[in-house]
């Protein structure tokens, strides 16, 4: 499980880092800038975020309303009367400083149970939903939930994965659209990305779940763009 941890406290960091550890299957990063930390959660969107409430003049509340849809959130903090406001953003559990351990893995274990029912219900919608590419002359099938994105080559595309090497058919990107559902869209003359793998956007471009690349949106492709994560979102 990928998780960040931001909290102005050197020490709340330094616990936390010690719970993962001995905790085990977790992969930490720490931020006591919860500017510089937000910026990491909205790049990467792990799957757990660890955040304080008081930041000086920084609310963990106000950070939280920003994260990226498929991010858990656990509160952590010294003020226990701001434990309604956490849980009025659907945070997974408030974990009141000191907390124990044995309360900390309580907290995580929630994440991971309904992490578990997120991919189990993913799973269960795409499991069957592929597409059949030739490559170097053979008919591979790729699943679509595999798929992080498309790239546009000369006279091929490359279809990055999620869990192996990117395939490389022979084919243009407008043919490969054809065999695509409504779930993937164009953002560029070179570029076809998932929807449901959309962690962040502005005008000029976006960044992916799974994926450290910054893609460019095409101006032309902005409009329509914008209309299908609306439909995505409502």
């Amino acid at each position: 499980m990928n998780c960040i941890a931001i909290d102005d406290e050197p020490v709340a960091l330094s616990v936390l880092t010690r719970y993962c550890e001995r905790m085990g299957g977790m992969e930490l990063k720490t931020y006591s800038d919860p500017v510089v930390g937000m910026h990491e959660v909205l790049r990467a969107a792990p799957d757990l975020l660890f955040l304080d409430i008081r930041m000086g003049e920084i609310s963990g509340v106000e950070l939280a309303r920003e994260i990226p849809k498929g991010t858990f959130l656990v509160f952590t903090t010294a003020y226990a009367q701001y434990a309604v406001d956490g849980y009025d953003l659907d945070a997974v559990d408030f974990l009141h400083k000191p907390f124990s351990y044995p309360r900390f893995c309580r907290a995580v274990e929630k994440a991971r149970q309904l992490q578990a029912l997120r991919e189990l219900s993913q799973r269960s919608a795409t499991e069957e939903e592929t597409i059949t590419v030739k490559v170097e002359y053979r008919n591979v099938k790729i699943p679509l939930s595999e798929i992080v994105y498309i790239e546009a080559m000369d006279n091929y595309v490359r279809i990055h994965l999620r869990n192996a090497r990117p395939a490389l058919p022979q084919m243009s990107l407008r043919n490969l659209l054809e065999l695509l559902p409504d779930t993937f869209v164009r953002i560029h003359k070179s570029f076809v990305v998932p929807l449901r793998r959309v962690a962040s956007y502005t005008r000029t471009g976006l960044m992916l779940n799974g994926s450290d690349t910054t893609l460019p949106i095409g101006r032309a492709f902005y409009a329509d763009f914008i209309e299908r994560m609306n439909d995505r979102d409502r």
